[in-house]
C-alpha cells in the first residue's frame, strides 16, 4: 500500500458518502477509520489481521450483528477485500484495504463550495467568497526523532506488541529485547528515519524476517534504547 495515504482514502471515502447518504451511517465510518488506522500502525501492510471484538470495542458498537453488517457494508462496496475471514468474534478476520475511487469528487466540492457562500450570504456579505478548496496533496509532516524517541513510541503502541506476539509468541520482557536488538542493529548501520510512520514500517518489516535466538538476548547485549 506504498502508494495510499490516510489522506486520500479519507478523501474517497467521503466522496462516496456524499454520493450515497442513503446507505452509509456512523458505524460504516468509525470501523473504516479504525481500519485504516490500525493498518498504519502496522506499517501499511497489504494484508492484515482485523480482530472483531478489539475493533467493536474501539468503535464503541455492541452488538455483533450490528458491527458484521457494518463491516459486510464495506466489502460489498469495495473499500474492504476479505482475505481470510473469522471463525468467530474472537478471532481476526484476515483483509486488504481498497483504493476505492468509485466516486466522483466534484459534487463534494460544489456542495461545499456552495454552503460557504450561503453562510457568507446571511451574515450580509455581499462579496462573493474566494477560499475555494483545492485537491492539494497533503502532506505529512517530517518528524525529526532520536533513536530514544522512536523507541519509547514503539514500545508504547499496543498494535505493533500485538503483531510481536502473534508472529514469535513473545511476552513482554522479549518484546522489550526484540526492540533493543532492532535498534542496536540499525544505530550500528547508521539507519535514520523522516518519521514515526517511517520507523514502524521498517520495524514490522524487519520483525517479519527476524528469527529469534534461543538464548536470551540481554544476556548477549547490555543495551537500553530508552537511557541513550
Amino acid at each position: 500500500m506504498s502508494d495510499i495515504t490516510g489522506y486520500e482514502l479519507s478523501r474517497n471515502w467521503f466522496d462516496w458518502c456524499f454520493e450515497n447518504t442513503e446507505k452509509v451511517n456512523p458505524n460504516h465510518s468509525a470501523i473504516y477509520f479504525f481500519a485504516i488506522e490500525h493498518c498504519n500502525r502496522l506499517g501499511w501492510k497489504e494484508k492484515f489481521g482485523m480482530p472483531t471484538q478489539m475493533t467493536m470495542d474501539a468503535v464503541g458498537i455492541k452488538n455483533w450483528r450490528t458491527y458484521s453488517k457494518a463491516f459486510n457494508d464495506l466489502v460489498e462496496w469495495g473499500f474492504f477485500k476479505v482475505i481470510e475471514k473469522s471463525k468467530n468474534q474472537y478471532s481476526a478476520t484476515v483483509i486488504a484495504i481498497v483504493k476505492n475511487t468509485k466516486a466522483h469528487t466534484k459534487a463534494l466540492s460544489k456542495a461545499t463550495q456552495k454552503h460557504i457562500q450561503k453562510q457568507s450570504s446571511s451574515k450580509g456579505n455581499s462579496i462573493v467568497v474566494i477560499d475555494k478548496p483545492i485537491n492539494y496533496i497533503t502532506i505529512e509532516p517530517i518528524n525529526q526523532l532520536t533513536i530514544k524517541e522512536f523507541s519509547e513510541n514503539i514500545l508504547k503502541d499496543s498494535f505493533v506488541f500485538e503483531h510481536a506476539t502473534k508472529i514469535h509468541n513473545c511476552n513482554e520482557t522479549e518484546f522489550k529485547e526484540i526492540v533493543a536488538l532492532f535498534f542496536i542493529k540499525q544505530k550500528a548501520d547508521g539507519t535514520k528515519w523522516d518519521s514515526l510512520h517511517e520507523c514502524k514500517k521498517h520495524f514490522n518489516n524487519w520483525l517479519n524476517r527476524y528469527t529469534p535466538k534461543k538464548k536470551s538476548i540481554t544476556s548477549q547485549v547490555q543495551f537500553d534504547p530508552i537511557k541513550r
